[in-house]
């Protein structure tokens, strides 16, 4: 699914990125090099290389960079002169840039490598003994783009008192079968697609827990609860992504917008626009998981609802303009988790919870940077939720969803189908709503009302310009109902006096407790244990010891 079809459905959908025909280079689990996310007619200039605890290149930048040319030397790729090489008969200049929190190094090319040349650099530098991995540094994006459609005045009032509740949000309510009135296509729908949540609020509200959202940032809307906004930060450190005026990290996690728009944005000209993927307005994606995780006031008798509206969810933008690369995106893991990163203030609101709605092709290991970074989150604490992609393939071939240890979600509709975006698999922890798109979920028809996950965005189509309600769909939308859920999981285990549960716990309570679908899964296309139920999710983590 390219992203002009992206457009065509106006809906949430993933930016497909298909794996090359030559991934004979699959990644294992003990594998010493990634380029499972690598395409044919792409260009690399960013790569990131781990070297072993105790060599001199793990101490040394200088080193490291030296190391880095005559692995490539070996291959006759070495220019005259140092710290240069000559790939493809021409010299490309090495610049090393950072070291990251997860210990690898980031090292930039002077100009961008085809996928041959890509291809043949990592596996020359792989092949020093002194390197434990290397990869390339992989732009991911967002799992999902905002329909431009706004909720209607006049929905039924329901409980709680929030104005498009009931008219809107069926994502909330009990998967049993109760019609769901859906104004746009003007009949009731029988609800067997809803997590359950608004019954969990019986017993927490996500009080004491902080979800970190790893996504585009917020921006500023009178139904957040926007208490963490500042305290985030901005961790693209490249100026054509963040839409700074300069290389560098900022703090406070606030949207200033993702658009690609412009001629700057052009593939010629460095950036990701061309045949393939159009120009697009600022997607807002991060405010719209922000509220739905549990960012949008409850309650207020404004707007609509969040799952663990008593949570803090602290914004943390790591995409922006194109996309965001796997080495801010792992730094941000850590920080959020709080991990330590160089060059950056000490979080001092570390998440219980981290929700990343983004990623793209490619495999993921545990001694993969991101890999690594999820892990030390993790064994600091964090329960990791991570989308599972929209390309109606095997998750296995997407990352992060395939790291080790995540718990990774897949979308479904209201009558409890599959939406026929949603990737599957054996690695889908289990699924959440996340919008069929059309009517009855089907992968075609009529849109409707029900076929979306409604929550806050912006009105701009650049920079903010004032705050709105719109619906997505995708398996961006199903992850921030499991992230909240887990926040209201340790909220409940938090007001008995209990200890948070591991990552390990709170995922095995996930799966025995979710709702079988009502509409049988395909075996070929699993999606885990079933659909989450939040109440019973909550249930069963206070009744652990």
């Amino acid at each position: 699914m390219n992203r002009s079809q992206v457009k065509l459905l106006a809906a949430s959908l993933l930016l497909a990125l298909s794996l090359p025909a030559a991934a004979a280079e699959d990644l294992s689990a003990h594998a010493r090099f990634d380029l499972s996310s690598v395409q044919d007619g792409a260009g690399y200039d960013r790569f990131i290389v781990v070297y072993r605890d105790g060599s001199t290149e793990r101490a040394s930048p200088a080193a490291a960079v030296q190391a880095m040319s005559a692995a490539a030397g070996k291959a006759q790729l070495a220019g005259a002169a140092a710290g240069t090489l000559q790939v493809g008969g021409r010299a490309l200049g090495l610049n090393y840039k950072r070291k990251l929190a997860s210990g690898g190094d980031l090292v930039t090319t002077s100009r961008r490598l085809n996928a041959a040349e890509t291809r043949q650099f990592v596996q020359q530098i792989a092949a020093d003994p002194a390197v434990e991995f290397v990869q390339p540094d992989y732009l991911r994006h967002a799992l999902g783009k905002p329909v431009k459609a706004q909720p209607q005045a006049g929905a039924t009032f329901g409980t709680p008192n929030d104005q498009y509740y009931a008219g809107y949000q069926w994502d909330y309510l009990a998967a049993n079968g109760t019609g769901f009135a859906d104004n746009s296509l003007g009949t009731s729908v029988a609800n067997w697609g809803g997590a359950n949540i608004q019954q969990a609020w019986s017993l927490a509200d996500g009080s004491g827990v902080v979800i970190a959202s790893l996504d585009t940032g917020v921006t500023s809307h009178p139904d957040l609860d926007l208490t963490l906004a500042d305290a985030g930060y901005d961790f693209i450190s490249t100026a054509l992504v963040s839409g700074r005026s300069a290389d560098g990290r900022a703090a406070g996690g606030w949207d200033l917008g993702d658009w690609t728009t412009g001629s700057k944005y052009l593939s010629s000209n460095g950036g990701c626009v061309d045949a393939n993927n159009p120009a697009e307005d600022s997607s807002w994606h991060g405010t719209h998981v922000f509220g739905t995780a549990g960012g949008e006031v409850t309650n207020n008798s404004t707007g609509m609802v969040g799952t663990a509206f008593g949570a803090k969810v602290l914004p943390v933008r790591v995409l922006g303009h194109c996309g965001g690369y796997d080495s801010d995106i792992a730094d941000a893991v850590t920080w959020a988790s709080g991990g330590h990163v160089d060059g950056v203030p000490d979080n001092q609101h570390p998440a219980q919870v981290i929700s990343m709605s983004l990623g793209g092709g490619g495999t993921c290991s545990s001694t993969s940077v991101m890999g690594r970074a999820i892990s030390g989150a993790i064994n600091r604490g964090a329960t990791v939720v991570v989308a599972a992609g929209n390309s109606n393939a095997n998750v296995s071939g997407f990352s992060p969803a395939s790291c080790p240890g995540v718990i990774a979600v897949a979308a479904t509709g209201i009558t409890s189908r599959r939406a026929f975006y949603s990737n599957y698999g054996k690695g889908i922890t289990l699924a959440a709503p996340g919008g069929g798109v059309y009517a009855n979920d089907g992968s075609s028809g009529s849109q409707a009302t029900s076929g979306f996950i409604w929550s806050t965005i912006n009105a701009g189509t650049t920079v903010p310009a004032g705050a709105t309600y719109g619906g997505m769909a995708g398996t961006s939308q199903a992850t921030p109902h499991v992230a909240g859920a887990v926040a209201l999981m340790q909220s409940y285990r938090l007001a008995l006096g209990k200890s948070l549960l591991s990552s390990t716990q709170v995922a095995s309570l996930l799966k025995s407790t979710a709702t079988v679908p009502h509409v049988k899964p395909s075996n070929s296309k699993s999606i885990g244990a079933g659909i989450l139920n939040a109440y019973a999710a909550v249930q069963a983590a206070g009744a652990q010891p």
